[in-house]
């Protein structure tokens, strides 16, 4: 229909007019605007190409006919005359109400009759005007109904007597009002950014553009073509319904200013013959239309009528994991148990939002994968990302797991209010992309995922982030581990508890920094050897991790991602812990005395988005997991060899929704202790989104 009204805009202002009741007619009486039509450019650019030379032209051939016929009798008005009353009167430039016999007298309307009823048979004229009848139509859902309206040819004098039906309104006043507020919205709310006079008026249009004639003249010739307040076209982006309708007001307008001037009578017998060609050419693309837009206003009803919610999304994601241990055997010579285990995890998030920039997360999630690697090798090394870890439970339970609600405060600060479950990622940057896909993608183990010192908080609490530009971001958190617990030595300020801040500079789309500090107090990593994660040995002292033990520490962490091209991405972070014992405890198996532990982390990575084909990605990941490096407690000294992790993943879509991931991890000296075997474990991963 577009390619209709600007071909028709094309050829003279007479046929901008004619061609703007019939395709408005249609459109807006059925609500067949598709919401994609056409990009701006794709639009201006037909007009150019199919511009007739008749702009200047027409209106001479006119008055030279006129004046040639004055001296002849007046003859019986023609369908011709009939068709421009009912175009003259839908534009609502003239009243609607009056027969043709008092129109005929008009000595102008009776000469242009004579003209056009001497010059081509009686026949066209009446096509003419049946075929623009029959687009004005609103309740035509095909071409066959189109040529089945067609009267037959009629006899001038025939013609001549028939009223002419009073028009009706196809836009409703609602309607006119949602049309010029959204044209005001386009001009800027002060009114001040109107319609734009030239071309050059328009930053983001250059001479050089293949659509640039088609602008100009739409722009300076015919003033239908309106910029952004910010002085932009935005040709490549698709057409809003809105946006056509804030256009189509401004042609009528136009139209309407050049009729009250006067310049009546400018309608030719080549413009009709023209506008019948083009209703003929593109009746089955209408009739097409039409019908994919009745088919898409169903669908849309259908699932209105039967969403469970207006402000709640339901997405989520389903991991089946395959996985097997080797190796492992400890310094003693005890052999691990070797076992091949299928579990899974299921998350279903619940996404509402009031306003439309405010989010509440509910999450409930099943887990049944049960931390083997810990059990074998006593140490929370090579824990995968996606199983229960070593103090979850493995059960297929339903629990809840994150809930929280983030909302703005500004412009340039969001707020995250962490009721349950609550990790880093949900407020910060982990600066680890292609392999922070919490479990469900990327990397496969814990260490991988991320760098250790972020899982030193979790919890419920409150978190920020607040925005320096686009360049430099701050994230602050608070979460405590026991915050729902009432009893002495829990709650939200006396148990335990995670402090995170970080700095993220990002300079471009490629580049990434974070510089991170965390306090806590009684937390794990949840990765490392046995004398980094203290708190993980309390069961070897007859004690578990509810006693409340006191241990703090300071962590500091550097995360780099740079993206080298297309296909290549190298990343990897740096992280220090000053873990310190608070006091002497005395276990029924030993005690435990106080120190302060100085620990290191390290890892590079390298991953290959689109390696073989586009939404697949390699990742090879090598470092080294918490390691205490110096240590002033004799009960829990230093690690005296260095252990590397080392892991490698390809994750390849089956569709957009179907990802599988084959990996390898292997751990040299587990424990950071040579007298252990090396420990390699095998994951197939499959995820399922919806």
């Amino acid at each position: 229909m577009s390619r209709i009204l600007w071909k028709g805009l094309s050829i003279s202002p007479a046929l901008l007019a004619a061609s703007l009741v019939v395709s408005s007619a249609a459109l807006a009486a059925e609500g067949a605007i598709p919401y994609g039509i056409a990009s701006l450019n794709e639009l201006a650019a037909t007009t150019q190409a199919n511009e007739l030379q008749l702009a200047g032209s027409a209106t001479e051939v006119a008055e030279s006919e006129i004046a040639t016929v004055s001296a002849e009798s007046v003859a019986p008005a023609t369908k011709t005359t009939v068709g421009t009353i009912e175009i003259e009167n839908e534009l609502g430039a003239i009243e609607p109400a009056s027969p043709v016999a008092e129109q005929s007298q008009a000595p102008e309307n009776a000469i242009a009759a004579a003209d056009l009823g001497a010059t081509q048979p009686a026949a066209a004229p009446t096509e003419t005007v049946a075929n623009l009848e029959a687009n004005s139509s609103a309740t035509q859902p095909a071409a066959e109904n189109i040529s089945a309206e067609i009267p037959a040819p009629q006899q001038p004098e025939q013609i001549a007597q028939s009223p002419v039906p009073t028009a009706q309104p196809q836009i409703q006043p609602d309607a006119l009002e949602q049309i010029n507020q959204y044209s005001a919205e386009s001009n800027g709310s002060d009114g001040e950014a109107g319609q734009v006079t030239s071309v050059s008026q328009l930053s983001d249009v250059r001479p050089t553009d293949w659509a640039f004639q088609a602008l100009q003249s739409l722009v300076e010739r015919y003033g239908c073509i309106a910029g952004y307040p910010d002085g932009t076209f935005r040709g490549n982006r698709a057409m809003t319904r809105y946006e056509f309708a804030a256009g189509l007001n401004a042609c009528l307008d136009k139209v309407t200013e050049l009729i009250s001037g006067g310049r009546g009578n400018f309608a030719t017998k080549e413009d009709l013959a023209a506008l019948q060609r083009l209703q003929e050419e593109f009746a089955a693309e209408l009739a097409t239309l039409r019908g994919r837009v009745d088919a898409l206003e169903s669908r849309t009803a259908e699932l209105e009528a039967n969403q469970f919610s207006t402000t709640t999304k339901l997405n989520g994601e389903v991991i089946f994991a395959l996985t097997g241990v080797g190796g492992g055997d400890d310094a003693e010579g005890n052999e691990a148990d070797r076992a091949t285990a299928f579990g899974s995890r299921v998350r279903l998030n619940f996404d509402t939002s009031f306003s439309g920039k405010d989010l509440l997360r509910t999450r409930l999630q099943v887990l049944n994968l049960g931390s083997f690697s810990t059990n074998n090798t006593k140490t929370a090394e090579g824990e995968l990302r996606f199983n229960a870890g070593p103090f979850g439970e493995a059960s297929n339970t339903v629990g809840l797991d994150a809930l929280l609600y983030q909302f703005p405060l500004g412009n340039r600060t969001t707020v995250i209010l962490e009721a349950n479950a609550g990790a880093a990622d949900d407020f910060t940057n982990t600066v680890n992309p292609y392999f922070d896909g919490d479990g469900g993608s990327g990397a496969l183990s814990n260490f991988g995922t991320r760098n250790p010192i972020y899982y030193l908080t979790g919890g419920s609490g409150l978190a920020l982030r607040h925005q320096f530009g686009e360049k430099l971001e701050l994230s602050l958190g608070y979460l405590a581990g026991s915050a729902a617990n009432p009893t002495q030595g829990n709650g939200l300020f006396n148990g335990s508890y995670g402090a995170l801040a970080q700095l993220t500079f990002t300079p471009s789309e490629s580049f990434a920094v974070g510089l991170t500090y965390v306090n806590s107090y009684n937390f794990v990593t949840g990765t490392g050897s046995n004398a980094s994660n203290f708190p993980v040995r309390l069961g070897s002292f007859g004690l578990d991790t509810e006693d409340n033990l006191p241990v703090s520490s300071n962590s500091y962490g550097l995360q780099a991602s740079l993206k080298l091209n297309r296909r290549l991405a190298l990343g990897g972070w740096v992280g220090y812990t000053n873990q310190r014992i608070l006091s002497n405890l005395v276990t029924p198996t030993g005690s435990v005395q106080r120190g302060d532990q100085k620990i290191w982390n390290w890892a590079v990575t390298l991953a290959f988005p689109d390696l073989l084909k586009e939404g697949d990605v390699a990742g090879i990941l090598v470092g080294m997991e918490p390691r205490v490096t110096s240590s002033t407690n004799r009960t829990l000294p230093e690690d005296k060899d260095t252990s590397l992790h080392i892991e490698g993943f390809y994750q390849f879509k089956l569709s957009d929704n179907i990802s599988v991931t084959p990996g390898l991890i292997w751990l040299s000296a587990p424990d950071h202790n040579n007298d252990n075997s090396d420990l390699v474990i095998g994951v197939v991963r499959t995820t399922f989104t919806f």
